[in-house]
């Protein structure tokens, strides 16, 4: 797995996606499954940060008022 700090969210997902398929297809022993498994859960935590930091910077612009509000999420 690259580095933390070599990471953004676009490689993430694609080493998430290829843990997945490396998991799934069954052809790996089962301590190398279980370290991708963990580098995976790793994976996650990663790009759900990325997501809750991106979340926060998004503004939208009020009509009214013109003025920057904070992002609020469904």
């Amino acid at each position: 797995m690259t580095k933390k700090n070599d990471l953004n969210f676009e490689s993430a997902i694609k080493q998430l996606e290829q843990t997945i398929v490396d998991i799934e297809t069954g052809n790996i022993d089962l301590e190398l499954a279980l370290s991708k498994y963990k580098d995976g859960v790793t994976l996650v935590k990663f790009c759900q940060e990325k997501l809750q930091d991106i979340e926060q910077k998004i503004k939208i612009l009020d009509q009214d008022s013109n003025q920057l509000k904070d992002f609020v999420g469904q």
